[in-house]
């Protein structure tokens, strides 16, 4: 399947649905999950939809606009002022949805002179969204043995606290033609329903990233709902993110 076949899916894609068990959906979403260019549209074609549902759950009905409207259509019969009456009051309710349309804000993205903030978002987003880990295990050695076998980075070095987090498994991730390593770790807290993982470590070659810092201070900033830490340390750019406080994702740094 192809980018644009995979959009034509999505474009139909209800979720929560009968579409879930349709196999051209399910495989224009696992596409989505591995191509950044897809999975970006996708996020954004979700935020718009949802926005535009949002916007006509809040339209509400003036009262008795339902008696109007069919009392009015029975006096159209006998009188064409009736009938003008009544095609007034549903061009008004089509273009009160129309302009609710127009005006949902469309998501932000980072800057395209930016490509951190890009990296960041958007390994942000793969935390988020839902991702399958390619290796679920708690060794680190098989975590580091299966990346080396998929050409992701698996010599990377980490901080003495995560190093005894808990680790659960591991994915690649492509990103602009870089190999990307997910390490997912548990804290111990107790996990919404459904997620996997709280503590996320992302780690791509230096060069793959054009303004990578260049100091192994880690730099703690929040990226979406995740308190995140970025540094480098020799040729690798790390990026920590945790589903919690400031102080809490220090403590693995």
């Amino acid at each position: 399947m192809n980018l644009n076949e995979a959009k034509t899916w999505l474009l139909i894609y209800r979720p929560g649905t009968a579409d879930d068990s349709d196999p051209q959906v399910a495989a224009a979403l696992a596409l989505a999950r591995t191509n950044p260019e897809l999975g970006d549209w996708f996020a954004a074609q979700s935020a718009a939809q949802a926005a535009v549902r949002a916007k006509f759950q809040e339209i509400t009905p003036p009262a008795g606009l339902r008696e109007q409207i069919v009392s009015e259509y029975a006096a159209s019969r006998k009188s064409v002022a009736a009938r003008r009456a009544l095609w007034l009051a549903v061009a008004a309710l089509v273009l009160w949805g129309l302009l609710a349309i127009w005006w949902v804000p469309r998501p932000a993205r980072p800057p395209a002179d930016n490509p951190l903030a890009f990296y960041q978002s958007r390994m942000v987003r793969v935390a988020l969204g839902g991702y399958a880990m390619d290796l679920t295990t708690n060794d680190p050695v098989s975590v580091r043995a299966f990346l080396g076998q998929h050409h992701a980075p698996a010599d990377f070095a980490l901080p003495a606290p995560l190093e005894q987090a808990a680790v659960i498994g591991c994915a690649v991730r492509d990103w602009q033609g870089a190999k990307v390593s997910l390490v997912c770790f548990r804290t111990g807290r107790p996990l919404p329903r459904g997620a996997q993982s709280d503590l996320w470590l992302f780690v791509v070659d230096r060069g793959a990233i054009k303004n990578a810092p260049g100091t192994s201070s880690p730099q703690v900033a929040k990226v979406n709902r995740l308190i995140t830490a970025t540094w480098t340390d020799g040729s690798k750019l790390y990026f920590l993110g945790l589903d919690g406080a400031e102080a809490e994702l220090r403590q693995y740094l």
